[in-house]
């Protein structure tokens, strides 16, 4: 029992100091010390190494002592704590979590569950508040706004990423999940349901897209690669084909642009500190591919002072970037600027890109299958009839039956004649309920229109004239540039004509079909009507 007696007195003397309600802290040589010992008026500092016990032998305070008074302190306090109080939330659950939960540092976020709400914009401004599932792509939110809005079901349409305080725009691509994408979206930036016609345009016209000075090949092909493979070169991963050319950067907090010689490699967006030397100690690092999305910039005078029009931006494509992680690149010309934009996404996706544009014609082809036309009268099994009487008669007699035919085909064209002067209104003002006419709209707003849209060959759209207010306008592009035609009114204001008179139309239908088939005076063929979608 005489063995036992320091232990009792030592945990007597534990209990004792337990009672004290300041809680015990260390120093800075592993001691133990109380908040009222930290005062040296109160208590002096040579009796903070030895505490006497009750058999007057002096008991050294060991670290497991300490360790044992604390997690009794902890245990009274958990029992005095009222059960009222709320407990602390843990800060991230996510670390604590077993399964299913992301580690610190890591890249890829939580995937999202259930359903997401998204507002989609059409070109009117108004928006549709549409549910999504959280595995729902870009491409199926396209689908479901083309038949909620009864619109005809092809690959342009597309989902448009809009930033209006950067001033920039991109279109997601097809294969996106559009929850991912709107969880990095700034509070005022909006999804825009609109058509793309170029968005898949390099895929059947990719000379137009790369021009032959701006593509560099590596060593080992010696430029021994034709033309026709150019694309295949660019989606297959062993080849390492770049796109280089001059262009204008803006610095980084500063107002000015500087001209560098800059490379798109599949690795990432490069540009040479000496002149066009490509050695990798003149090379820096200006994005990665894997980590940044391409965007359009759309108010790049006003906004970053860019010294041409051609303007393009690359963004980190997670987190909320700010002003100063973009990287504001200027090209020469359209085209140009057309070749850096679609080489970072051909460079980046890669045969993603190329399944997504199939994926719409293997749709055609298999619907193509149950689509073909069948007649179920036969041209020969057509006869005349008269229903002068009160009951129809097959007319037996050829000389009759073709008398009957001429008698009605001039019916026909008196009563076209009385009624033409009626339905010339009709043909005045039907032309204003098909989706290329735009009304009476500035020639800027047709260049904004034409350019949302792709900027392909055969891209139309037709609006009032604002000078001749009986006159209509066809804006056209062609070779990435937009051209003017004025549609002018011929004999009496009866016809429209915009060859001078040598082609006349009764209306603004008839012209659009007609150079739909003909090339005539234009440049190129209407082929894609620029539209404006209502939802």
């Amino acid at each position: 029992m005489t063995s036992l007696l320091p232990y009792k007195s030592l945990h007597s003397t534990c209990k004792t100091r337990h009672s004290d309600p300041a809680p015990p802290f260390h120093d800075s040589h592993g001691n133990g010390v109380r908040s009222n010992e930290l005062a040296p008026a109160r208590r002096p500092a040579s009796n903070l190494a030895t505490t006497p016990s009750p058999l007057g032998q002096k008991v050294r305070r060991s670290k497991p002592m300490r360790i044992l008074a604390v997690r009794q302190l902890q245990e009274e306090e958990q029992q005095v704590r009222p059960a009222s109080l709320p407990a602390i939330p843990n800060p991230f659950p996510e670390l604590c979590s077993p399964t299913g939960s992301p580690t610190l540092g890591s890249d890829s976020l939580p995937q999202p569950a259930g359903t997401h709400i998204i507002q989609v914009f059409g070109e009117d401004g108004v928006g549709k508040v549409v549910e999504v599932p959280a595995d729902m792509t870009a491409r199926d939110v396209c689908q479901l706004l083309v038949y909620k809005s009864h619109c005809l079901d092809d690959e342009c349409w597309t989902l448009v990423e809009h930033h209006p305080l950067l001033g920039l725009e991109r279109c997601v691509e097809d294969h996106e999940l559009v929850v991912q994408v709107q969880a990095y979206m700034f509070p005022d930036s909006k999804f825009f349901f609109r058509k793309n016609y170029a968005k898949y345009e390099f895929f059947r016209k990719p000379l137009n897209f790369f021009p032959e000075q701006m593509v560099a090949w590596c060593q080992d092909s010696n430029g021994t690669i034709p033309p026709s493979q150019l694309l295949q070169t660019f989606l297959n991963s062993s080849r390492c084909p770049e796109i280089q050319g001059f262009l204008y950067m803006k610095e980084m907090g500063r107002k000015s642009w500087k001209k560098l010689f800059v490379f798109l490699r599949r690795s990432g967006l490069y540009c040479s500190t000496k002149g066009m030397s490509k050695e990798p100690r003149h090379l820096h690092l200006l994005s990665d591919l894997d980590e940044s999305n391409v965007f359009t910039v759309t108010a790049g005078r006003k906004m970053y002072n860019a010294p041409t029009d051609y303007q393009f931006c690359i963004k980190p494509c997670k987190g909320r970037a700010e002003l100063k992680e973009l990287r504001v690149l200027c090209a020469e010309d359209e085209q140009s600027r057309t070749c850096w934009m679609t080489a970072f996404r051909v460079l980046k996706y890669g045969i993603l890109l190329y399944q997504n544009y199939k994926i719409p014609h293997q749709r055609k082809t298999a619907s193509s299958n149950f689509s073909t036309a069948v007649r179920s009268v036969s041209e020969n099994s057509l006869v005349a009839m008269d229903f002068s009487g009160r009951t129809g008669r097959v007319i037996d007699n050829p000389a009759e039956a073709l008398s009957a035919a001429k008698e009605e085909g001039h019916t026909w064209r008196v009563s076209f004649t009385h009624v033409q002067k009626y339905t010339h209104i009709l043909y005045i003002l039907i032309h204003r309920t098909q989706l290329w006419f735009h009304g009476r709209i500035m020639r800027e707003e047709s260049h904004r229109l034409i350019t949302q849209q792709g900027q392909v060959d055969g891209l139309f759209l037709l609006r009032d004239s604002r000078s001749n207010p009986k006159a209509f306008v066809l804006t056209l592009c062609h070779h990435q540039k937009i051209r003017h035609f004025q549609i002018l009114p011929e004999d009496g204001q009866v016809f429209l004509s915009l060859d001078d008179g040598s082609t006349k139309f009764m209306d603004l239908i008839h012209l659009v079909e007609f150079y739909q088939l003909n090339r005539g005076a234009l440049p190129c063929k209407l082929k894609h009507p620029c539209t404006m979608v209502t939802l």
